[in-house]
């Protein structure tokens, strides 16, 4: 029997879309002499449609178009469509009303799977809307039993995990049932290293049940969350015998072979090189996305000669092509002249079209508004902060005059902290590398600069590569970095080094350890404490900060829900010392 995997690219709530691509790959796989073709959870509505659900119409017309779907489907060929079910029960037994399901249809509809263990972490929420299945799921094609599990069904191996964080193991209780091979129907977001958990924690699975394993992964961009496909099958020995492209659609084939009783080896495309590549792509595919799915064709941002601009244009430029890329200069008097020509050199590397519109004016125009009210108060923040808000005004305004989507270039490390100005810098409709910290942006630009994927973006492939000159400015990765607010200002004045800044908020926001943990691991007490200060000051920005793509499994988004009004990181260490003030 030949197994076909649809990686498609679903837009949420493109129902006749999403459909439209379900067929095509369906006549594609049965061109192949496909048996039985795998789609991915809820790849009918596309993943996550999150409160879509809370809606009846939603519901019904995803069921109009299942039906639909089973008559345009080529004959002799099984299909397996992600979907919702409704809970008829639900009134009577308080429970939710929908589930997760996937419908097998072969000739109409035969049978309807419901999701087991439905995930409520991260970026999950799926106990809001859906009611969890209670049985194991498998059908019988061609006298050869398929076990089906959906995403999250497959995440609950204790052995592999040392615990387990749910009652039931879908996959051990197919392996009871004894089918021939177990296939998982995923929508499982990307984040750095995690396909290497995936194949991993399959290949435990697989040796342990001695079950040929088939996961088929949804790809593409879903507001923050990017999905970078990478669907593989492993056999009973736990050995990968396919791995489909990241980042892009995909059709591939696999065989079941009735006698070995086990899936044959197919295509296996090949790794990622190193964390930096892969995250280009995840980067490339989500801002790709972002902009077609919200119909935007061409993008904005301001381009301020630093790192981060920089990695944010390049990424555009590959994501959109160079012709829909527009940057904006807004030199200050306080801007230094290489700040000026950097810019300029990218915006040529690149081939995409700049303006250079000087602020000094406007800053002078809000000095003469406000000398009366600040008058006898030193320059600080409020006046730096003012720069900001013009280049984002300007830069709204351009993207609200032509349509354009505004792209925001904060980094991760400013986003934590807060180095960051509310209705300035931080304005946009997408912040591209809101969850890459800033020595990530240094090493994925360096990585650009050797492995550049010159021909697909670049003004003058030819003359680039034959010549020493680099996408990124060599002086952008060498001078110090500065918002040049003020005159000779650089980042260091208001924080740690970037290197050290860095490793304390890996250490406390993705591994939630404490002030002492930190201090311990080499950190001096002062700059611990305040970073953690900083950082807890800093929510209320943060909630006002475009969607920004998600890479880490813990970044400022969907997944993050710290309170504003807090004062948690104050008392903390109070009870941490045993000393708890109480008053009344």
């Amino acid at each position: 029997m030949k197994i076909a995997i649809a990686q498609i690219n679903p837009t949420i709530g493109d129902l006749p879309g999403n459909a439209a691509k379900i067929i095509l790959a369906a006549q594609q796989a049965a061109a192949e002499g496909a048996r039985l073709l795998l789609t991915p959870e809820l790849s009918l509505c596309g993943y996550p449609p999150r409160d879509l659900l809370l809606n009846p119409s939603f519901v019904e017309a995803m069921s109009i178009t299942l039906q639909q779907l089973v008559k345009d489907l080529p004959p002799n060929l099984a299909v397996l469509v992600g979907t919702v079910e409704e809970n008829l029960d639900a009134h009577n037994n308080g429970g939710k009303p929908l589930f997760n399901s996937m419908a097998l249809l072969d000739n109409g509809i035969k049978q309807i799977f419901h999701k087991r263990l439905l995930p409520t972490y991260d970026v999950f929420d799926e106990r809001r809307y859906f009611e969890p299945g209670l049985q194991a799921n498998y059908f019988t094609l061609d006298d050869i039993d398929i076990g089906v599990t959906i995403c999250e069904d497959l995440w609950n191996d204790e052995e592999y995990w040392g615990k387990r964080s749910y009652t039931n193991n879908p996959i051990a209780d197919l392996a009871i049932l004894g089918v021939d091979f177990i296939i998982n129907l995923s929508a499982s977001p990307y984040s750095v290293n995690k396909q290497q958990f995936r194949e991993a924690m399959l290949r435990h699975s697989a040796i342990r049940f001695k079950q040929p394993i088939i996961y088929a992964n949804q790809v593409g961009g879903n507001d923050d969350l990017i999905f970078d496909g990478r669907s593989f099958a492993l056999n009973r020995q736990g050995e990968l015998i396919c791995r489909a492209r990241g980042f892009e659609s995909d059709l591939v084939i696999v065989e079941f072979d009735e006698v070995q009783r086990d899936l044959l080896p197919s295509t296996v495309v090949s790794e990622y090189d190193n964390e930096d590549e892969e995250i280009w792509h995840a980067l490339v595919l989500g801002v790709r996305d972002y902009a077609q799915k919200c119909r935007f064709s061409q993008v904005v941002l301001g381009l301020s000669g630093g790192i981060d601009s920089s990695l944010v244009a390049a990424i555009a430029t590959a994501a959109l092509g160079k012709e829909n890329v527009f940057g904006v200069l807004m030199p200050s008097p306080y801007s230094s002249e290489h700040s000026i020509t950097d810019a300029l050199a990218l915006g040529e590397s690149l081939g995409i079209k700049t303006t250079t519109l000087p602020i000094g004016e406007l800053m002078q125009g809000y000095d003469n508004t406000l000398a009366d009210l600040f008058a006898g108060t030193q320059f600080g923040l409020a006046e730096e902060n003012i720069q900001s808000r013009i280049r984002g005004n300007l830069l709204m305004a351009i993207a609200n005059k032509f349509g354009y989507l505004l792209l925001s270039t904060g980094n991760k490390s400013e986003m934590a902290v807060g180095y960051c100005t509310l209705y300035g810098d931080m304005n946009g409709g997408l912040a591209v590398i809101a969850d890459v910290p800033k020595t990530r942006v240094y090493s994925i630009c360096h990585w650009l600069n050797h492995h550049s994927p010159f021909p697909h973006f670049c003004t003058d492939a030819i003359s680039l590569v034959s010549t020493p000159h680099f996408l990124i400015p060599e002086n952008v990765l060498t001078k110090a970095p500065s918002a040049e607010l003020k005159p000779g200002q650089v980042d260091q004045d208001s924080l740690p080094p970037y290197e050290i800044l860095d490793d304390i908020l890996q250490r406390l926001i993705h591994k939630h350890q404490s002030a002492a943990e930190i201090v311990a691991a080499g950190h001096d007490v002062p700059i611990v404490d305040r970073v953690i200060q900083m950082v807890a000051r800093a929510e209320f920005k943060r909630r006002q900060a475009p969607p920004g793509l998600k890479i880490t499994d813990r970044a400022f988004g969907t997944g993050w829900r710290m309170p504003i009004a807090s004062n948690w990181f104050t008392v903390k260490n109070a009870y941490q010392s045993k000393t708890i003030p109480i008053s009344t």
